[in-house]
């Protein structure tokens, strides 16, 4: 944790770039189990970096999974499990996912600003996390997104975990923590040199962005 913010280091591919994360504080360490993206590791590739990785919560990452994947990534070693989905995905599908991964799931839908949260999604899972939209893909844009939007989510759903995501960086990480509320964030192409390459230097300058807020008595929203 950085200054009270929960913090998740996204797209990690490396045994450097899981410990640079750990050094600055980040509380999750994630993986991209999806082909398409740049940032993809395999499950096996992961099995090989886990008895070395730092003692942080791992995150497996992935876009519209097959039950029975949430279940063998659970058995490989990770605690958490981040789903991204088209909104028009059966709520039969969405349960099915929360059955295989119960307490484990966060639900991340791909919806443009201004979408309801459906019910099923909410009873599926404590932990939401809102990515910016955009047409082409799930996450990873650089993008960022409506940071009124994820407080209005927050503020409708307290009983809720939210997680902001999306072209978060170093220098507009400060501002959108004041302008959403968010307790807990996203990082990923924001401190990386190259997809799927975090910049060391990037992440301590993002920790920094972070307290600086809090030292410099500006406050932030609750």
């Amino acid at each position: 944790m950085i200054a009270g913010i929960r913090v998740k280091v996204c797209g990690l591919r490396s045994l450097v770039d899981a410990e640079a994360a750990d050094e600055v504080g980040a509380d999750y360490l994630g993986f991209i189990l999806y082909p398409k993206s740049p940032r993809w590791i395999t499950l096996e590739q992961f099995r090989s970096l886990l008895p070395r990785l730092p003692p942080r919560q791992k995150v497996a990452v992935s876009v519209e999974p097959q039950p029975e994947e949430l279940t063998a990534w659970l058995a490989a070693g990770f605690d958490h499990l981040q789903v991204h989905f088209r909104p028009e995905i059966p709520a039969a599908t969405v349960a099915a996912w929360a059955a295989a991964a119960p307490g484990k799931l966060w639900l991340a839908p791909k919806i443009p600003a201004g979408t309801l949260w459906r019910a099923d999604w909410l009873a599926a899972a404590g932990t939401m996390l809102l990515d910016t939209y955009h047409p082409g893909g799930f996450g990873g844009s650089g993008q960022t997104g409506d940071w009124s939007f994820f407080a209005r989510c927050r503020a409708e759903h307290p009983g809720h975990q939210w997680i902001l995501a999306g072209g978060l960086s170093p220098e507009n990480v400060a501002r959108a923590l004041a302008e959403s509320g968010a307790r807990w964030i996203d990082i990923n192409s924001g401190v990386e040199s190259a997809p799927g390459l975090k910049d060391a230097g990037k992440l301590r300058q993002l920790a920094a962005a972070i307290r600086e807020p809090i030292s410099g008595g500006k406050g932030r929203l609750s």
